[in-house]
């Protein structure tokens, strides 16, 4: 099996390759990966991301930690381009690299290089060699605000391989009894429930918000439907209601902001009554506008303290993304049909504090019920930031656990 796994790697790397000629985030993942052996240092505490989602779920541990050891080198990997070209410069890491392709070689030469102390893995992503390597020199690596599901490579005959890297992990932390005993049945024993730090990242961030003045001038007044993480498919049900309900105010702010797919989203709108956040200036009225678009990363977190619902994107793809954010202001939440691998997601749509649509006229059955009665949509928000206060301290639980380990 091991076999078969290198194998796939070598065959995904040249697939990689002959995509940079052509896709702008294969470029600029190989050309990351050449960078990374500049990096030395004697001791670190390494954290790796997949992508921006997991930096952000991970991120009040980083930070915690950061706090407590300000002296401490810290190594910073994501093995996505979408992640690594936004937090490539955070303050929270000494250095910020993309990870290289998982191999023995690879694996040797960068913890060498790193030399790292504890290794920190948030919640996807099991490399064989890499983990192989950090148990070989008894450095621990700990998965925080794991979740795992029947239908993973792990519980599956053919998981033999998958099976094993989870026996390199030192401590597993959690999200809920499932998964711990998901993993109990496969012989994984190392395991403690701790919940899903997202939650503490997004209640820290709704105590404190960074203020937006031009998106105060945009609202006026008036209830915003918040349009998150968007993808076309979620778009194009949305702008049913930004025509029937003209008092409501509209903030779209796409998971792609490529200037193709925003001109796209901007045809769907009225012309008269849309703007860029990147138009904005000095004499623009904005209270004169219903649709506002945010072409840009890094506000969307910030921007749900104007809202009062929110639609979460995604969930027409892969998935949806993080309905917590919005959560986390009180805001009643929609998605699409594939949140079944999120339990948030699940959590919220039991406790009807969150609802799935699969289509505009389950959307618009939706809208119809929590757009006309305030009294309703308070409730519901009250509860959903009840449900997410609930959920907080998983990084505390992990702070306690190394300081004994």
């Amino acid at each position: 099996m091991l076999l078969i796994y290198n194998l796939f790697l070598r065959i995904y790397l040249i697939l990689i390759l002959i995509s940079s000629f052509f896709n702008k985030k294969a470029k600029k993942w190989l050309q990351g990966r050449r960078e990374t052996n500049a990096i030395h240092c004697n001791s670190s505490f390494w954290f790796h991301f997949a992508s921006l989602g997991e930096f952000e779920q991970g991120r009040p541990v980083l930070e915690k930690l950061r706090q407590l050891h300000p002296n401490q080198i810290i190594v910073i990997t994501f093995f996505s381009p979408s992640g690594y070209e936004v937090r490539k410069n955070t303050p929270l890491a000494n250095y910020v690299y993309y990870l290289p392709l998982d191999s023995a070689k690879n694996a040797r030469q960068f913890i060498d290089n790193i030399n790292p102390t504890l290794a920190v893995f948030t919640k996807y992503e099991y490399w064989y060699h890499y983990f192989n390597e950090l148990n070989k020199r008894r450095i621990p690596l700990y998965v925080i605000s794991g979740i795992f599901r029947p239908k993973q490579v792990f519980f599956k005959w053919y998981g033999g391989l998958h099976r094993k890297i989870l026996t390199f992990v030192t401590l597993f932390f959690v999200q809920d009894a499932e998964s711990e005993a998901l993993l109990k049945t496969i012989g994984i024993t190392h395991v403690t429930i701790s919940g899903d730090t997202r939650f503490d990242r997004v209640w820290e961030n709704s105590q404190a918000p960074k203020q937006i003045a031009v998106v105060e001038q945009f609202k006026a007044g008036n209830p915003i439907f918040m349009a998150g993480s968007t993808w076309p498919q979620d778009e194009e049900l949305i702008i049913s209601l930004v025509k029937q309900y003209p008092e409501w105010k509209f903030i779209f702010a796409p998971h792609e902001i490529s200037e193709h797919k925003i001109q796209a989203l901007l045809k769907l709108l009225p012309q008269d009554k849309a703007i860029r956040f990147s138009e904005i200036n000095e004499t623009t009225k904005l209270a004169n506008y219903q649709s506002l678009i945010i072409d840009n990363i890094g506000m969307l977190s910030s921007l749900y303290q104007y809202g009062d619902i929110a639609f979460i994107g995604g969930g027409f793809g892969a998935g949806i993304h993080n309905i917590l954010e919005a959560a986390a202001f009180g805001l009643p939440v929609i998605f699409g049909p594939r949140y079944q691998k999120f339990k948030e997601a699940r959590d919220v749509v039991e406790k009807q504090l969150g609802f799935s649509v699969m289509n505009e006229e389950e959307l618009k059955a939706v809208a119809d019920i929590l757009i006309p009665d305030k009294a309703y949509r308070d409730e519901v928000g009250a509860e959903i930031k009840a449900y997410v206060k609930a959920n907080t301290g998983a990084t505390q639980k992990f702070l306690e656990v190394i300081k004994t380990s």
